[in-house]
Order: structure tokens, then C-alpha cells, then sequence
């Protein structure tokens, strides 16, 4: 292929992944002067399917690649001569983080150090280089009944899986400070929306509620998240990666904070609309909570919302509505992410829940 018909190249790590097929669904044919080139290693939560409607586009490609690889990603960069990084992948369930926090170090960590270490040594042929490191809100740690996180709030990591996004913030920062790498990082709250892997509380539910299955809700079920739709999400990368200042540091929040049981009764109420007033809040059951389970994020979106201009363009309750719909209209995709190996831990994991009822 032409390299030079494409004045940005970018590789976009995790790319098969949630927020990484939602977001190349929104750049690939947004900017046809772009190369986008999905690096990913396709682990248990990843999905070529999703990609299907862009796979064809002559400004996107699929390199299977591992950010633990040092190797593998030099291959890739020179390959496609890379002069834009936006780095998406990452292990992210904070229940496996418990269960096996190794992996989360060597991909969280150790992967943002050899993607860094690669764009610093492409960054010397290419000024404009641009590193945007897509991070988490639980690197801030637990908020109390008050406040938000803002960019100026300290990290305090309480999972092994918010302190290795932690680790890799902070050496995100060191590359801009030290070595002049242009840097940006965008830190969200919980996203949802249509092909999030089913572990996730949100299409959990769903699944589970279809199925009749009983609805698992840590603790008292108060715990608070600030709910992001990741269209919404996709569009505030858009704006940083394009006009954020380098080294900056960026909150994408969505305003919407509700605790995990109202979450999971407007989940059983829209089902209850959608398939024949079926009740789905009898399936609800209290389980032991999860270790070190953070009590509530807030994102306070002021910098972004002032210096860049973004805004969530979805209501909270439509797009919510618009998630289940596209759970119930696509459960072949949904029922096929369950199977194989990771059926065994889906199911091993849910049988954990329950075994801890309240």
C-alpha cells in the first residue's frame, strides 16, 4: 500500500476490544485521510466480528500484535511508519485483577512502557507524534458522599487493576517530563453501550435477566459509578487526540452518577417494557461484596468541557434504553462471547457470587 497517501498513521492498541471497536467504528470513516491500524492480540474479550463493517476500508488494518512484545510492535511500527499512537489496551476487570493481578502488570504496565519506549524512538524522524494514553477514573481511588475527581486529585489506587492503570499513568507523565514525548490522557469513568464484553455489569444483567438467571449485586448494592456512553466517550478521545496540549491530562465523565441496585432495576424495568412485562427485579440477589470495592466515582468534566468544547450528546436514560435494545436484538453476539474456556470462568465466577448471598 501507498504509506504517503496517509499523512497520519495511527496505531490504535486494543482495538478489538470494547471502547477500541466502538472508537475505530467512529474514526475509520471519519477521517478517510488516516491510516488506523488495530494492534491487538485478541484475548477472551476481544472481537474481530465487531469490525466487520470497516474491515473492508482501505484505510484500516489488523495486525495481530501483543504490547508485551517489544518485537512484535517495532515490526508493526516500521511496517506502517506509525506517527500516532492512541493506547486502548489493557486487562480491565477488576474481579480478575483480584483473581490474577499478574496479567494486568504485564499488559498495563509493561506494555505502556514498550509502546513509549517505540514511540519515543519514532518521535525523533517525526515531530508531530501524538502518545494519547486512554486511562480510568480508579486510579483516583474512592470518593466519599461528596466531591469529584478532578485532574488536580490524587491517585489511590485500591485494586490491582486501577494501581497497574495507576503505574501507567504515571509513566505516561515521566515520558512527556523526561524525554519530551507529546503526550496527552484522558482518565473516564464506567463506560456502557453495545459490544462490551459480558462481564461487565451492564450486559451481565442483561444476559443474566434473559435467561432468568438470578441478578448478582455486590454489598448493599449503594455503590455509586458516573455512567459514560461510549459513543460519547469516543467523541471526547476524538477532540484530545486532535486538540488536546501536550501533557495535559483530561476527565471524561458522563454526569450521570447512580448506584449499582438503581442501575440494575432500570435495566429489569426496560426489560420489563421491552419483552411483555416480564418482572425481572425478583431475579435481583445481594451478594457478598468484592474486596476493596471502590464506594463512589464522580468525574468532574470541567477542563475538557471549557478548554476543548466537548459535552455528552446522549441523555443517560436513552442511552441506556439503547444498550438493552441492542442487547436483546443481538443475543447471538452476546451468547457467543460465552463459550469455550471462558464459559468455565463466567461460570465459576457467577457460582462465587451467589455462593456469598445476603
Amino acid at each position: 500500500m501507498n504509506l504517503d497517501a496517509y499523512r497520519t498513521r495511527v496505531a490504535v492498541t486494543g482495538g478489538a476490544g470494547f471502547i477500541g471497536s466502538n472508537l475505530l467504528l467512529y474514526l475509520v470513516p471519519l477521517y478517510s485521510e488516516y491510516l488506523f491500524v488495530n494492534i491487538d492480540c485478541l484475548t477472551y474479550a476481544a472481537n474481530l466480528a465487531n469490525l466487520s463493517s470497516i474491515e473492508s476500508r482501505d484505510n484500516y488494518r489488523f495486525e495481530k500484535v501483543d504490547v508485551r512484545n517489544a518485537a512484535e510492535l517495532t515490526a508493526c511500527f516500521d511496517k506502517y511508519r506509525i506517527n500516532a499512537v492512541i493506547h486502548l489496551a489493557a486487562e480491565t476487570h477488576v474481579d480478575r485483577s483480584i483473581d490474577g493481578p499478574a496479567e494486568f502488570i504485564q499488559t498495563n504496565i509493561v506494555g505502556t512502557f514498550n509502546l513509549l519506549e517505540r514511540a519515543v524512538s519514532v518521535a525523533k524522524e517525526n515531530p508531530g507524534f501524538r502518545f494519547h494514553h486512554v486511562s480510568t477514573d480508579e486510579v483516583y481511588g474512592s470518593l466519599g458522599e461528596t466531591g469529584t475527581f478532578s485532574e488536580q486529585s490524587p491517585f489511590g489506587p485500591n485494586s490491582p487493576y486501577a494501581a497497574s492503570k495507576a503505574a501507567a499513568d504515571h509513566l505516561v507523565r515521566s515520558y512527556h517530563k523526561t524525554y519530551g514525548l507529546n503526550t496527552v490522557t484522558t482518565n473516564c469513568s464506567n463506560n456502557f453501550g453495545s459490544l462490551q464484553f459480558p462481564e461487565k455489569l451492564i450486559p451481565l444483567m442483561i444476559r443474566n435477566a434473559t435467561e432468568r438467571q438470578p441478578l448478582p449485586v455486590f454489598g448493599d448494592g449503594l455503590n455509586v459509578r458516573d455512567w459514560l456512553y461510549v459513543e460519547d466517550h469516543c467523541r471526547a478521545i476524538d477532540v484530545v487526540f486532535h486538540k488536546g496540549e501536550a501533557g495535559r491530562t483530561y476527565n471524561v465523565g458522563g454526569g450521570n452518577e447512580v448506584t449499582n441496585i438503581d442501575l440494575v432495576e432500570s435495566i429489569c424495568r426496560i426489560m420489563d417494557q421491552m419483552l411483555d412485562g416480564d418482572r425481572h427485579e425478583e431475579l435481583i440477589r445481594f451478594v457478598e461484596d468484592r474486596p476493596g470495592h471502590d464506594r463512589r466515582y464522580a468525574i468532574d468534566s470541567s477542563r475538557i468541557r471549557d478548554e476543548l468544547g466537548w459535552l455528552p450528546k446522549y441523555s443517560f436514560e436513552a442511552a441506556l434504553r439503547a444498550t438493552v435494545e441492542w442487547y436483546l436484538d443481538n443475543d447471538t453476539w452476546l451468547e457467543s462471547c460465552i463459550s469455550g474456556d471462558y464459559r468455565k470462568y463466567y461460570e465459576r465466577m457467577y457460582a462465587d457470587r451467589l455462593s456469598g448471598e445476603k
